[in-house]
């Protein structure tokens, strides 16, 4: 039977599924947050006779949405190593965020075409100050919702985390054109096409932030290799160990946060293949242990020529 080496990958899983954790405890009160929000909407937004307080309502439910698909990813992407996925499962997340970012992309495209096609509607009924209320609230409760969950995303460098937290504060910027809409509603009737202006503008940046969180998924999921400051640091690392005359074919792919990489190290061609050997497990383990998030390392042994080009 092959053995399968995954202890390298084996031995960051305390600090993945502690990462799991932080983003299920996170996601679930931004799922609470959210399911109340979309309650206190529909009812401020019925109460107050507003339409836009509606519809906001209805992007407070997407959210629920991308919150129940965090947490249901969260499960899998965390799992540890196994015999059918050796690298782990870090992809799943990837594509957990690719789920994300179509959802916001499609609140985009619904915002916009609503607002363009009833931009010369107004509302019978002139909203009630209740409304407003509401709308306002909502603004403060997913940009504090949204500020944590950033900071969250960013400590545990969770691009699914990290999208959910743009989702709320898509939301927060969505609920704006609905105050200052309300707002004018409450003045004049006759200002309420602001609304649909003011929510055309807000699906332009849902959009350009989807497609941000989209790119950087599907860079993952297509191999997109280290940046040239991290594969700067990888070298820097590689020739600091002791014996390693130089190292170059540096090659690497992001799984999840983390890096897979390989390279060669050129060693003296007079050692024994004991201490060839050693060389290269000392280099992987400074790799894995100080380098940028690397999460597993495969080391090509070279004899060094001086006078051969690498």
């Amino acid at each position: 039977m092959i053995q399968h080496d995954t202890k390298h990958i084996s031995e960051k899983f305390p600090e993945i599924d502690s990462n799991a954790k932080q983003a299920r405890n996170i996601t679930w009160i931004g799922f609470w947050v959210n399911l109340l929000l979309a309650l206190l909407k529909f009812s401020v937004g019925f109460l107050g006779h507003s339409q836009a307080v509606l519809a906001d309502g209805v992007h407070s439910l997407s959210d629920v949405s991308t919150d129940l698909v965090v947490l249901f990813g969260v499960k899998f992407w965390s799992s540890p190593p196994d015999e059918d996925h050796q690298y782990g499962h870090h992809r799943i997340e990837a594509l957990i965020t690719v789920i994300i970012g179509i959802i916001l992309i499609l609140t985009a495209l619904g915002i916009g075409y609503r607002s363009i096609s009833t931009i010369k509607e107004t509302s019978i009924k002139q909203p009630g100050l209740i409304a407003l209320i509401g709308a306002v609230l909502s603004i403060f409760l997913k940009e504090w919702l949204y500020r944590w969950t950033i900071k969250i995303g960013t400590k545990i460098k969770s691009s699914s985390v990290i999208a959910n937290a743009w989702h709320h504060r898509s939301d927060a910027f969505s609920s704006i054109p609905v105050v200052i809409a309300v707002t004018a509603a409450l003045i004049t009737p006759k200002w309420a096409y602001i609304d649909h202006i003011g929510a055309l503008i807000v699906s332009f940046f849902i959009f350009k932030v989807a497609w941000n969180i989209l790119k950087s998924a599907i860079f993952e999921l297509t191999d997109r290799s280290a940046t040239q400051i991290d594969s700067n640091k990888i070298h820097s690392i590689a020739i600091e160990v002791d014996g390693v005359k130089s190292a170059h074919a540096i090659r690497s792919r992001r799984l999840g946060s983390g890096l897979f990489v390989d390279l060669h190290i050129l060693v003296d061609g007079g050692l024994s293949v004991k201490e060839g050997h050693d060389i290269s497990e000392a280099v992987k383990n400074k790799l894995i242990g100080t380098g940028p998030n690397v999460l597993d390392a495969v080391i090509h042994l070279e004899p060094f020529e001086p006078n051969k080009p690498e």
